[in-house]
């Protein structure tokens, strides 16, 4: 895709503040300690993303958990986009993840947003994701005018905007 440059290698490990937790490109293998933290957070994550993106279904399984990963997986590794899972150092738990994508919307050349799991809200973990995500994608990413959806403007305002070129 040409949101990115040519030759262009993306991140594969990333500390957060602490080296207590981390982000690595999420992958099919990750479902297992996936679904239970999605759905764990469900009515929470609904409310932010279920308008946007149907996300996730009150009704969702495991294997449709995982063909959505597998999904995520393969987008990463064409480049077309990314979603990076927040891991324990030992990646025994998944506390939430970063999505990197291209503009759906006008004016953006990224959109980036991000989640923890219900237990992490309000947390040093959070925090920590908070503080290191717009630092992250303006030191190791090619993007000069990221959106960051949820942050900079509310996922209404985000689906109000009008589509992007293309």
């Amino acid at each position: 895709m040409d949101w990115l440059p040519v030759g262009f290698v993306h991140p594969v490990f990333v500390a957060l503040p602490g080296g207590r937790h981390h982000l690595r490109p999420i992958t099919g293998a990750d479902t297992a300690i996936d679904y239970p933290a999605v759905m764990g957070s469900r009515e929470r994550l609904w409310a932010v993303y279920g308008e946007a993106w149907g996300w996730p279904a009150a009704d969702m399984t495991e294997e449709e958990d995982r063909a959505d990963l597998l999904r995520h997986e393969a987008e990463i590794a064409a480049h077309q986009s990314f979603n990076y899972a927040l891991f324990d150092r030992a990646e025994t738990a998944l506390l939430g993840c970063v999505y990197i994508d291209p503009p759906e919307k006008a004016g953006a050349d990224a959109e980036i947003s991000w989640w923890v799991v219900d237990d992490q809200v309000g947390t040093e973990v959070q925090s920590g994701l908070d503080e290191l995500v717009p630092r992250w994608i303006a030191e190791d990413w090619p993007f000069t005018r990221a959106r960051y959806v949820g942050r900079d403007l509310t996922w209404q305002e985000w689906l109000a905007l009008p589509d992007a070129a293309g």
